[in-house]
C-alpha cells in the first residue's frame, strides 16, 4: 500500500478549522491532517518563547505523521512561530519539508482591497503585540496605514456558543467600534484570527456597507493552490485520495462536538499528546 503523504493543518485550537474548510473546498483531491492543541489553548496570551516550542512540536509530530507541508493555520503561531521555524529548524529536521503561516497570503493582497488606504485588523492580543501584520504591509503596501485592536474576549466567545448572546454581541460591537474609532478612514478590516470567520456576518451587519470584512480562509486557500503549482517537486510527493484526518490534543468528544460549527460538517478526530 502507497504511504499517505498529507498536507498538514496546525492550529491551536478549533479557528484553523474554517482554513481547512476552504483549503478543502478548493483542493478536494489531496490528503489532510488536522491538529489542534486544545489542550493548551489559547495561544493568543502566551509568550513567543512558549508558542514557539508548541508550534514547533505540533510541526514535528504532522511531519512524523507523513506531512510534507504544513500550514500554520493560526495567526499567533503564524506571528510568533513561523519564521524561527523555517530559518533555523526546517534546514535541520529536513530542508525539503515546508511550512506555510496566514499571515503573508493576507497582507500580500490587502492593498489591492482598499480603497482609501486605511487597513483594520481584529486580532488577538499575541498578533496584535507582534506587529506582524504592520511589518508584513509595510513590504507588499508600504503606503496603507494599518491599525490594529486585540480582541482578548472573541475565542472564549466563539469556543463557549455565547458571541451570539446579547452580552456577547455587545463585546463584539465594542471592540469594532473601538477600531473604528481609532481611525474613521478604514474600508476594509481583516479578521486576523481564524476564529473570526464565525462572527463575519454579524459584524458586517453592524458596519457600514463601505466597509468590507475579510477572513482569511479563501485566501490561504488560493495563495496555496498557487504555491503547490509553483513547487511541483514537493507537490508530486503529495497523495490525492481525498482523506480528511482529524487530531486533537484535548478530549475527541469534546473536540467534535465543536468541530462542526468551524468546519461546517461533523468532524471524528482523534486524541493525541504532544
Amino acid at each position: 500500500m502507497k504511504k499517505t503523504v498529507s498536507i498538514g493543518v496546525f492550529d491551536s485550537g478549533y479557528g484553523g478549522l474554517t482554513v481547512l474548510s476552504e483549503i478543502v473546498n478548493r483542493l478536494p483531491e489531496y490528503d489532510y491532517i488536522y491538529l489542534g492543541d486544545n489542550a493548551r489553548a489559547p495561544y493568543g496570551t502566551r509568550s513567543f518563547e512558549v508558542v514557539y516550542d508548541y508550534t514547533l512540536e505540533a510541526v514535528k509530530e504532522l511531519f512524523e505523521r507523513g506531512c510534507e507541508l504544513v500550514v500554520l493555520a493560526c495567526n499567533t503561531a503564524s506571528a510568533k512561530a513561523l519564521r524561527s521555524i523555517q530559518q533555523n529548524d526546517l534546514p535541520l529536521i529536513d530542508p525539503n519539508k515546508r511550512v506555510l503561516g496566514v499571515i503573508r497570503p493576507s497582507t500580500e493582497i490587502i492593498g489591492d482591497l482598499t480603497q482609501s488606504g486605511h487597513v483594520g485588523i481584529l486580532a488577538t492580543e499575541g498578533t496584535v503585540k507582534s506587529e506582524s501584520y504592520v511589518i508584513e504591509l509595510s513590504k507588499y503596501a508600504p503606503t496603507v496605514k494599518v491599525v490594529q485592536h486585540a480582541c482578548p474576549m472573541w475565542v472564549p466567545l466563539i469556543e463557549n456558543h455565547r458571541h451570539d448572546s446579547a452580552a456577547g454581541r455587545l463585546f463584539i460591537e465594542e471592540d469594532v467600534n473601538s477600531l473604528l474609532s481609532k481611525d474613521p478612514k478604514i474600508d476594509t478590516i481583516v479578521l486576523a484570527c481564524t476564529h473570526y470567520p464565525i462572527l463575519k456576518e454579524y459584524i458586517e451587519s453592524i458596519l457600514p456597507s463601505t466597509v468590507k470584512v475579510i477572513s482569511q480562509g479563501a485566501i490561504v486557500a488560493e495563495k496555496l493552490e498557487d504555491y503547490l503549482l509553483r513547487n511541483t517537486a514537493l507537490t508530486t510527493k503529495l497523495t490525492r485520495s481525498g482523506s480528511l484526518h482529524f487530531l486533537t490534543t484535548e478530549s475527541a468528544t469534546e473536540f467534535d462536538k465543536k468541530a462542526s460549527i468551524f468546519f461546517g460538517k461533523e468532524v471524528k478526530s482523534e486524541h493525541i499528546k504532544l
